[in-house]
């Protein structure tokens, strides 16, 4: 086969696109990915920082009372409450609220990979260059 060619110690056929991807050196950098990916990108966010917000106010909990005047508790209870409210209803009312918001943080996260998960299946997810993909 003469068309091989010896390229980063990898043999490759002149015309393929591998040597093509080589010699242009392509990368995806971020400002590319989020315009390109914004209905992956943008949800995971807001569920991530649902997700971080809830051990948070777990982590607040232990330190302040639940009618503290504090504005840090006030604004992470104000961000959680719709997750928790929707979290109650499939939970036993006789949990306490710190484990409800364990819960909810659990919730949120396979909430994320699900989210992922289900992109991925659809071929719509951005996915890592190299030999995996």
């Amino acid at each position: 086969m003469p068309l091989l060619e010896h390229e980063r110690g990898v043999v490759i056929h002149r015309g393929s696109s591998i040597a093509k991807a080589l010699r242009e050196h392509r990368t995806l950098d971020t400002a590319t990915s989020f315009a390109s990916y914004w209905y992956f990108h943008l949800p995971n966010f807001i569920l991530a920082a649902l997700m971080y917000t809830m051990l948070g106010r777990f982590l607040l909990g232990l330190m302040v009372d639940a009618d503290s005047p504090n504005y840090i508790w006030r604004f992470f209870c104000r961000i959680t409450d719709p997750v928790i409210g929707a979290i109650s209803i499939v939970t036993p009312k006789i949990t306490p609220p710190a484990v409800l918001w364990l819960f909810g943080f659990v919730w949120m996260f396979w909430l994320r990979v699900v989210f992922h998960y289900t992109l991925l299946l659809l071929n719509l997810a951005p996915r890592l260059g190299g030999a995996a993909s």
